[in-house]
Order: structure tokens, then sequence, then C-alpha cells
């Protein structure tokens, strides 16, 4: 009997790769989606692409509720919790995005649990472990670092990362269940986007190369590419030692500008940005600009990742940020969401 995965969300950009990367396992996926239309669609693309999409089924279920849940976790031997909310407009309330992720994930694990599920895996973020105060000029991510969500900057996405991920670990080692669960955390995520439905990290992307960013803030971030983050969710899933581990899913550091240097030697006619904005420039827009205040905590400091250990429990070795970045245009430009001039 073929294997069953749930995964949540199964629409969004990471977890349509690992709902392929699954499928090519030879596993059957059970999608949760808000609205099956969305779904269908993505279903088709994927198809285009070559997937063998007979062994995935569609099934309505919402994070903010409870109802679906039940019977969605039933007969899945692995679950995959993937979706999350990540609005494109940042709430100017940093806690509002908390009791939809932190609930969502208590529901998924609860009921997941409940139903026998041998794993679950977990989505995460590096920016549920950066956020902290006192970083200096360069920091260098752990799996035992956390972000503080109390601490003041912290704006709405890492602060509702950050606590859903202590809820989910506080919830497995409630329970005695902590060997259960897996948490990826990856950083920036770019890559190819064959179903055309990029996340926001491939917004930063598109907005670079269509000019609506005429400057850009001196920022560095992790950078993964979303095949293998899906491939780590998968090996995650399966991998004996990867049991009650917070596995980072990110490689080498890019600043800003150099995403936009690799851009414009194969985009030379893109409309790139032509400079990097002071960073004192950036704390006065901050003051009219709430979407400016989310970035200021991360003006100057390079994040890289010590993440070695990932790739001795999974096998899963991060491509270079280079053919990431450039995967995403490449998809971006075949979508028509970016258009270079003549």
């Amino acid at each position: 009997m073929t294997d069953l995965v749930l995964v949540t969300g199964i629409t969004g950009y990471i977890a349509s790769h690992v709902t392929v990367r699954l499928l090519e396992k030879g596993f059957a996926v059970r999608g949760t989606v808000r609205n099956k239309a969305k779904g269908r669609r993505v279903l088709a693309e994927m198809a285009q692409t070559g997937a063998d999409v007979s062994n995935v089924e569609l099934f309505v279920a919402d994070l903010g509720s409870d109802a679906g849940w039940n019977d969605a976790v039933k007969d899945c031997r692995y679950i995959q919790h993937i979706a999350s909310p990540f609005p494109l407009e940042a709430p100017s309330d940093r806690e509002a995005l908390v009791p939809e992720a932190r609930a969502g994930a208590q529901r998924v694990l609860e009921n997941g649990f409940s139903a026998g599920a041998e794993r679950i895996v977990l989505t995460s973020s590096t920016a549920a472990m950066m956020g902290q105060p006192g970083r200096g000029k360069k920091m260098t991510i752990t799996e035992q670092d956390w972000s503080d969500p109390d601490w003041k900057p912290m704006t709405a996405y890492p602060v509702s990362k950050t606590r859903a991920e202590l809820s989910a670990w506080a919830y497995a080692d409630a329970q005695g269940l902590r060997e259960k669960l897996v948490t990826i955390n990856p950083g920036l995520v770019f890559g190819p986007d064959p179903y055309d439905n990029g996340g926001a990290s491939l917004s930063l992307i598109r907005d670079m190369m269509n000019g609506d960013l005429p400057a850009i803030p001196k920022i560095a971030f992790p950078i993964s590419d979303v095949r293998d983050v899906a491939s780590l969710h998968v090996a995650g899933m399966t991998a004996k030692d990867a049991g009650g581990r917070r596995l980072i899913g990110a490689g080498n550091t890019l600043w800003f500008k150099e995403i936009v240097e690799i851009l414009r030697a194969d985009y030379p006619t893109a409309k790139l940005p032509k400079s990097e904005l002071p960073n004192i420039v950036l704390r006065l827009i901050s003051l009219f600009d709430d979407r400016v205040k989310g970035i200021l905590p991360d003006l100057g400091i390079f994040h890289d990742v010590d993440a070695a250990y990932v790739t001795s429990l999974t096998n899963v070795v991060p491509r270079p940020a280079k053919e990431s970045v450039l995967a995403s245009a490449r998809d971006l430009v075949a979508n028509g969401v970016v258009t270079l001039e003549d």
C-alpha cells in the first residue's frame, strides 16, 4: 500500500515543490487548500511539467478553523505542515499573524499525532532564529538560536514564525513526542517557479528587475533554493536521526547588492537598482512607511548559517546561491512577470 502524506497549503511555492518531490519518491499526497479551484490549477501546472498527479487528492481545510482537520489527517503516515499566513503587506500589529500561525500548527500536530502520524515536518524559517538584540555586524545562525518575539524591532512575520515554532516544540515535548517532530528553517527562498506560484521572496527579484526598487538596502540573508528546501522536507520526514531537530535549510549568504550584480550580468537590460541606500536614509523613511520598519533590525548585518550538520543528517547539499537567483529570474521572465527592455 502506498504511504499517504498530508501536505498543508499545497498550492504554495514550497509546498508544490514538496508535493512533486514526494510523488517522485512514490508517495501519495493529500493536499489541503482553501478552495479547490486554485488547487486544480496548480496540479494542472505540475502535470504540464511532467509530474504524475494521479496520486494527489485535494481537501478543503483552513488553518483558522477546526473543521476538517480530523478527516484531513486520517490514514496519513506522515504530515508536511507548510501552510502559514504570509501577507504581501505586513500588518502593523506585530502579533496579528500569530493566532492563525500558532493555532494552525497546534491543530495539525494535535490531530496528526492523535491519528498516528509517524512524523510531522513543520516549515519554520531562519526568521525564527536570527531576531536577537546584540548580534553585531556578523551573525552565524545555529540550530540553538531563537528569535526573541518580545524584542521590540521584531515585526509580524518573524514574530508569527517564532511563536508558532516555539508552540509546536512545547506541545511535542509535553506529549513526549519530540522525536516525531522536525522543523525546516529556510532562509530567503529563491529558485525555479514552474507552477507560476512564486512566494514573497521571489517578489524581491521581480521588483529588482522591474525597476520597482531604484535603490536597495544594505542587507545580507542566507539563500535557500526551493528545490533543496523540498528535498530537505522529504528527507527530514524519514531520516532516522532527523527526529527532534531543527534543520537549517540554507546555503551561502548574499548581500542584496550581490544579488543585483548576479542579475545584471545575465540580464543587462533589466531595470535593476543602481545604488545602495544608506542606513540612515532607510531609518528616516521608516518613520513614514511601515513596510520599511521590518528590515531595520537587519541593516548592515551579515547573516550566515552553520548548517553542515543538516547535510550529514539528510544528504541534502545546498546549491550555490547564484544558481538559485538565476533560476528565479529565468522563470519570472518566462512567466511574463518580469519585462525586459529591448
